[in-house]
């Protein structure tokens, strides 16, 4: 019986490979950067095919076009016959009568050496990007390393990768085999593929249990200043408090975090942050960084991808569960699946002790500071609709401001309504329950469907009013019910390069001031040309001294209104880096500073809710 057994597992198991997508990704043979994928395919059902890259992912909210890092694509036929081929776009490939279509090969060049060279392309966001570095690391997120063929998107793939034999994958994923030159992993169908990324180096990578979950921990840090046991303590600790804010709502056995620092001479990056995956997160932040800042950012970054196993990636609509990577279409959701989870991601740490009141409180005013460089008025379900396409794509920032706002709001409004008995995560999880991974909505019909779960026709209020509606949210209204008021101070009038002096950065190959591309400028700067993405030099001669800048924010604080001002940037990539004075006269900012603070003598009804909504107990 035994061996009858294992024969026909056997058996079963070469079936499956017969009928699967072979994909082998060469990290061993790296040429000028370059990796080498081949894909072999079962026999072809239709003899017109299209092979494709993917224009945008999951969890990404941007068209990035993964095909325009391939090159020397070829089509073979069963007997090695290289067969014609038509290119469509970047992304897709076109073959006539390819019934005998075989096997494709092709190069992937990394995307992290184009993200500094926006003259042609965006750059992809880091996190969801490729890096080649031969000796060293790859970051593969797979999307940007493996098509698919329409209509075969749900065959299985056997992904084989190739590596140094002393080299470590860090993935969610179970490797097959037990030969150190390769790692084999079967994977559902190309949604699945997509949903695994891997990053091979060096072994540093630390494994442990926290809250009944495998948990692995993969660093690449070029410069060897961090190891992976370095943040142990503190993932664990932010591991143990997410399940526990979680409950039932999160079922994952195992999670991976492939935490890769960027620094020494690797290659420039700016995207820093992490992409979320149903069992695996991305992370790319600068080596530079001190400890207790990756700490913190861990806490913050990672507890927010990791809170989407709940929303988007296990309760979602349709356009996510059957998502059309070559042409996309987006919910109308993103206050939910990035602003709920950006709102999960900071009230988790309140309720489980992470950080205290006032700290929670700070994050909360920060957000509505931040949310007034968009547009308040622009219904967040149109936005989210449209959020590959001008104007709209430029406010999808704000889903990490107001959508987590929005989130709050409807939790203050719920815990009203229901004397305390529920919130915004009750919400969720019965959401959760009526729907899950295999289940999607309609789209259109979410509303209804809230509605239905928490049984509070009030909620469609609300969101007809401030979701899907163009009224602003009234956060001091809903603040004021949990006993928290909102003080307002104008400061001295300033000048700066940015409306949000805090969100300055430092370049510090350039010496230069950077800043985020979401930083709204300052009249001054979009008075002499400024752009978001030149680097600040020098002003009025002065050079920005990084261990002296102190001096150069001093001499700023001097500038008068209407003074005469030159400021030296430097605009541009690569070859096209040029340096250049732009002179204008001085317009100094006025801001008014808005401050939570909870009120000195709340009444016992705000008191009461606001130790609820503090604390998730009813």
């Amino acid at each position: 019986m035994r061996k009858t057994a294992l024969s026909l597992g056997l058996f079963a198991a070469f079936l499956a490979n017969a009928q699967s997508i072979k994909t082998t990704i060469d990290l061993v043979n790296v040429k000028d950067d370059k990796v080498a994928v081949t894909m072999e395919f079962p026999k072809m059902k239709s003899g017109d095919v299209k092979f494709h890259f993917p224009k945008t992912v999951p969890g990404t909210y941007s068209e990035d076009d993964y095909g325009r890092f391939i090159e020397g694509i070829k089509f073979y036929d069963n007997k090695g016959k290289e067969l014609t081929y038509t290119k469509v776009d970047d992304n897709t490939y076109s073959l006539k009568n390819a019934q005998n279509l075989n096997k494709i090969t092709y190069l992937v060049n990394d995307s992290f050496d184009d993200e500094m060279d926006t003259s042609k392309h965006k750059a992809v966001f880091s996190p969801s990007g490729t890096d080649i570095e031969q000796g060293k690391v790859y970051l593969i997120n797979t999307h940007g390393f493996v098509g698919y063929i329409d209509n075969m998107q749900d065959v299985p793939y056997q992904l084989i990768v190739q590596k140094p034999t002393d080299f470590y994958g860090t993935t969610a994923l179970v490797d097959q085999d037990t030969s150190e030159s390769t790692d084999t992993f079967t994977l559902a169908n190309y949604a699945k593929v997509t949903d695994s990324p891997l990053m091979y180096t060096k072994p540093d990578y630390i494994t442990f249990n926290a809250g009944g979950m495998e948990l692995v921990l993969g660093v690449y840090s070029p410069t060897g200043k961090y190891k992976a046991a370095d943040f142990k303590d503190n993932l664990e600790k932010m591991v143990i408090a997410q399940k526990k804010f979680l409950g039932d709502m999160n079922t994952n056995k195992k999670y991976a975090i492939m935490l890769y620092l960027a620094g020494g001479d690797g290659p420039q990056i700016k995207g820093f942050g992490a992409l979320e995956h149903h069992e695996s997160t991305s992370v790319v932040l600068p080596e530079m960084m001190p400890k207790d800042a990756i700490d913190k950012t861990i806490t913050d970054v990672v507890s927010h991808e990791f809170f989407h196993t709940v929303n988007p990636l296990k309760t979602h609509s349709e356009e996510i569960h059957y998502f059309n990577y070559a042409d996309p279409k987006m919910s109308q959701h993103l206050w939910m699946y990035e602003g709920g989870t950006e709102y999960f991601a900071n009230l988790f740490q309140i309720q489980e002790g992470l950080i205290n009141k006032d700290e929670f409180l700070q994050r909360i005013g920060e957000k509505i500071t931040n949310s007034k460089n968009y547009n308040d008025t622009m219904p967040f379900t149109v936005m989210s609709k449209n959020v590959l396409k001008e104007p709209y794509k430029d406010q999808y920032r704000n889903v990490y401001e107001k959508g987590a706002l929005l989130a709050m709001c409807l939790d203050i409004e719920l815990r009203k309504l229901s004397n305390g008995e529920m919130g915004y995560r009750d919400m969720i999880r019965k959401l959760s329950q009526r729907f899950g991974e295999n289940k999607p909505f309609k789209d259109d019909k979410l509303i209804d469907e809230l509605v239905t779960v928490t049984g509070y026709p009030q909620v469609k209020d609300f969101y007809n009013k401030y979701i899907a509606g163009s009224q602003p949210t009234p956060y001091a209204e809903y603040l004021n019910m949990v006993g928290v008021e909102i003080q307002k101070q104008e400061t001295p009038p300033i000048f700066w390069f940015i409306k949000d002096p805090a969100q300055t950065g430092f370049d510090d190959k350039d010496n230069a001031f950077v800043f985020d591309e979401s930083s709204a400028l300052s009249p001054f700067a979009k008075s002499i040309g400024f752009k978001i993405t030149d680097k600040v030099l020098a002003l009025d001669g002065k050079t920005v001294n990084i261990k002296d800048v102190q001096s150069f924010i001093g001499y700023a604080r001097t500038i008068k209104e209407g003074q005469d001002v030159t400021v030296t940037v430097l605009r541009g990539n690569g070859d096209k880096k040029e340096k250049i004075n732009l002179k204008g006269k001085a317009i100094l900012d006025k801001l008014t500073m808005e401050t939570l603070k909870y009120k000195p003598n709340p009444s016992p009804a705000e008191l009461k809710l606001q130790t609820q909504w503090l604390t998730g107990k009813k």
